[in-house]
């Protein structure tokens, strides 16, 4: 999401236009799963290349829009359907649409657990939202010795409406897992990680309204800014996270073998 310099910046209206463009667009893309209403594409690096760019899709049947717009915000509900996640939570508010938050997750064994500090953004459009990422440095969350720090350089969400009940969910993503990968954990990921992830949104998507009914169904302080209760911050207080200033480790020796049976689900 850099534009180039080293300032760390809120994505405005061309950065969300710019966005949506990658997702809708089929230029330069590579598909490399396509199965049951998920795809899944590619662009344009080697496949040992471990920084790929990565985008999926899916057509989410009986899930309005605005319902897996709830679903990818709501830190609570997360815990309930993301099973890699280890822990998240928001560190604090920029703007009425755009944060700063934690977020790791467990990594397929023998891989070692990566975490990520972003500052997000969103944007409802009409009847389409977008939700976008990109990492940054907080002062007061640097590294920890039981996770290796990732960099997601680009990930986000379009939410596109079909109709009033169904959606199209686009998920795009180009992270740094500060690691040599074993080839076949590059390839798993458009294989098995990225279809089993998009099929876990869209079923949270079916049962988030009943869950949300019984857990302060009028609290989205993402649709509504006067329920944010986050500390403010200042854009000074971050800067870029460089990859290159992150421990870089080998991971390419580790064997496919190891891998537990839960790993393989798609």
């Amino acid at each position: 999401m850099s534009r180039g310099g080293e300032m760390v910046y809120i994505p405005d209206d061309s950065d969300f236009s710019l966005f949506r463009e990658q997702c809708e667009s089929p230029e330069g893309w590579h598909c490399r799963y396509n199965k049951a209403g998920i795809t899944v594409w590619s662009q344009g690096q080697e496949e040992s290349c471990t920084v790929q760019k990565i985008k999926t899709r899916i057509s989410c049947k009986d899930v309005p829009a605005e319902t897996l717009y709830d679903v990818l915000h709501d830190t609570h509900y997360r815990k309930k359907w993301d099973s890699h996640m280890i822990e998240t939570y928001d560190i604090g508010r920029l703007t009425v649409n755009a944060d700063v938050g934690y977020y790791s997750w467990k990594c397929p064994s023998p891989l070692k657990n990566r975490d990520f500090v972003t500052l997000r953004s969103w944007l409802p459009l009409g009847n389409d939202y977008i939700i976008l990422n990109y990492s940054v440095k907080h002062p007061k969350y640097p590294p920890r010795k039981d996770f290796v720090r990732a960099v997601s350089l680009q990930t986000g969400y379009l939410i596109k409406a079909n109709g009033t009940s169904a959606c199209i969910l686009y998920y795009l993503t180009q992270v740094d897992p500060r690691g040599s990968l074993p080839k076949w954990v590059v390839n798993r990921v458009s294989q098995f990680v990225a279809p089993k992830a998009m099929k876990k949104i869209y079923k949270a998507g079916l049962k988030y309204p009943e869950w949300k009914r019984r857990h302060d169904p009028g609290y989205k302080p993402w649709v509504y800014p006067e329920q944010n209760t986050l500390p403010s911050l200042s854009l000074a207080e971050l800067s870029l996270q460089h990859a290159d200033s992150l421990e870089h480790i080998d991971e390419t020796g580790l064997p496919e073998e190891h891998l537990s049976a839960s790993d393989h689900e798609a």
